[in-house]
């Protein structure tokens, strides 16, 4: 349990040096800024600029989404293991990040980074600012690329629209944005720190929430699935393997012990029919290439 806390203490450390360098500069009030000089309406300045700037969600940078997104990253991988497989974690890097030029988001702050989870259970998530885990137990459900490609679109939607920043509660960000801006030209004190803590614990769990227990809200999904089938157009790939993949699903609903992605998602059925209507309306559709099942064939013969 200590261990649990003392890792949760580090991350939470590292997003608020990392997320709010531009705070930490200016706590040192009139201190020497870069350059060695001194600006005489520092504090005065910085105390309103954050007061403005820091109201919501909307407001969070793309820095600041990277550095919220690598630490949720972080403890989703203190809950699932990594499948250690570089050439099949290549390949799925390699795939993702040719379908996320196609996107309405090809580019975040520190790119798009796609990793394995060394876990059975069926499952895909993608964490703000462009981490995006898939695991062993959905790829073995992939038939072909098409399909993988369509999944990786669709998580990579999830990103674009920020569906992870978007279910964090909205009063925590107000709450920590004031203290940030109110604080923001003077030292911290432990209890001032605390809060920000106690803040910042609640904005991780919120997205983690979402990710891994309750899933997004149907809305986000269903708007995930329709990015999805316009990104895998775009890129070349059919749309119609985000159908195989959710009718794959489907034969599976019901069945007892199952996790993931059965417990976080709307109904395949459901799914199914609107991902059809979208279909429908992107006109002709890719067709499949010989050359991609044998790539995904040969990526995936060492998958245990």
């Amino acid at each position: 349990m200590r261990k649990t806390q003392t890792l949760l203490q580090a991350l939470l450390a590292a997003l608020l040096v990392g997320t709010f360098l531009s705070c930490a500069v200016v706590e040192q009030g009139l201190e020497a800024i870069p350059g060695g000089e001194k600006i005489k309406s520092q504090k005065e300045t910085a105390v309103k600029a954050t007061q403005f700037v820091r109201q919501t969600f909307g407001d969070i940078t793309e820095e600041e989404e990277y550095y919220i997104g690598r630490t949720v990253a972080a403890l989703i991988l203190s809950l699932y293991p990594v499948y250690e497989n570089n050439a099949l974690t290549s390949y799925v890097n390699t795939l993702g990040n040719a379908v996320a030029v196609y996107s309405d988001r090809p580019e975040t702050y520190a790119g798009y980074h796609f990793l394995i989870l060394d876990t059975e259970e069926v499952n895909a998530l993608s964490a703000p600012g462009g981490f995006i885990f898939i695991s062993k137990g959905l790829m073995k459900r992939c038939r072909d690329e098409e399909t993988l490609a369509c999944i990786l679109a669709h998580e990579i939607g999830h990103v674009s629209a920020k569906h992870g920043l978007q279910s964090i509660k909205k009063s925590r960000l107000v709450d920590a944005f004031r203290l940030l801006g109110q604080e923001a030209a003077q030292k911290y004190t432990s209890e001032q720190l605390a809060q920000l803590v106690n803040i910042f614990e609640g904005v991780l769990g919120d997205i983690v929430e979402s990710l891994v227990e309750k899933g997004y809200d149907r809305k986000y999904e269903y708007e995930a699935d329709k990015l999805g089938t316009i990104t895998a157009t775009r890129t070349g790939y059919s749309a119609q393997g985000l159908l195989d993949f959710l009718q794959t699903m489907a034969d599976e609903e019901g069945k007892p012990g199952l996790k993931g992605w059965f417990q976080t998602h709307p109904s395949a059925k459901d799914r199914m029919s609107r991902v059809t209507k979208e279909i429908s309306q992107l006109g002709q559709l890719p067709t499949a290439q010989t050359v991609r099942t044998s790539r995904f064939q040969t990526a995936m013969q060492n998958l245990q």
